[in-house]
């Protein structure tokens, strides 16, 4: 579910309780009539998030067969920016990975990607799997 439809819904939602919520002088019945897929987009939201990953975008910031080399990058990155993004370490034979974040698109991406490419200027944007509900779009 994307943030503007989720922020929609919740703030239909908060509407709907604050409007149950006065208790001052009786007001008339309020009655919501919300969208009939409004029930539909939330059971395909949970689904998606009871599936673990979701598609989306990390930062590769190193590709080689030199296991030292990526575990000394991977502890570079988390020392200069571990706080606000995990880095994971795909292994495929014979190549080790170093790939940061959780995108859900190209340009939440491409933003981080030029905040980092002094510090790794070989680092790249590659499609992949993401956890969801950790984007990063700082």
């Amino acid at each position: 579910m994307t943030k503007p439809v989720l922020f929609l819904f919740l703030s239909l939602l908060i509407g709907f309780f604050r409007a149950g919520a006065q208790t001052t002088a009786p007001a008339p019945s309020v009655e919501v009539v919300a969208d009939k897929r409004v029930g539909t987009l939330v059971e395909k939201h949970t689904e998606i998030n009871q599936r673990g990953k979701s598609k989306g975008y990390r930062v590769q910031i190193y590709f080689g067969s030199d296991k030292a080399k990526a575990k000394e990058m991977k502890a570079k990155f988390l020392n200069l920016y571990g706080r606000e993004m995990r880095a994971y370490e795909p292994y495929e034979q014979p190549n080790f990975k170093i790939r940061v974040g959780d995108f859900r698109t190209r340009m939440e991406a491409y933003r981080f990607w030029k905040k980092i490419k002094a510090d790794f200027p070989t680092a790249f944007i590659v499609e992949s799997d993401i956890e969801p509900g950790e984007e990063h779009s700082k």
